[in-house]
């Protein structure tokens, strides 16, 4: 009997950690409307489309600054990064603390759930 409940707990605790682990993930859809409103005036999301920023096509899971076409800064080419959840999550939310000498001017996106949506969005686009 005990094994019996034991293996329905590890199976109930398995499926709770998937839907937090999809909420985490943050919403595509909602994503694509954040990004329309706070990043497509400077960035494209058209692999090569170049505006005051780089286009975001293609970069999540790529090295930062690593896009031919654009003129990253000496502080994110140095800065080391790869385009992923965690350091999408710091970057968008304090741009300029994250990578001092950036040249993204913009303050950082606060609300977390909306910087979740965007990285969702980055995320499906990443191969475009």
């Amino acid at each position: 009997m005990t094994m019996i409940r034991n293996i329905a707990l590890a199976a109930l605790l398995a499926q709770l950690a998937s839907v937090g682990a999809a909420q985490a993930a943050g919403s595509v859809s909602a994503g694509a409307q954040v990004y329309a409103n706070q990043c497509a005036m400077c960035h494209s999301n058209q692999p090569g489309g170049q505006g005051i920023g780089p286009s975001l096509a293609g970069v999540y899971g790529k090295p930062a600054a690593s896009q031919a076409g654009y003129d990253f800064s000496p502080a994110l080419k140095a800065a080391h990064l790869i385009w992923n959840d965690a350091t999408l999550n710091k970057f968008l939310a304090a741009p300029q603390a994250t990578v001092p000498g950036t040249k993204m001017p913009y303050a950082g996106l606060t609300n977390a759930a909306q910087r979740a949506n965007v990285i969702a969005y980055l995320a499906s686009i990443a191969n475009p």
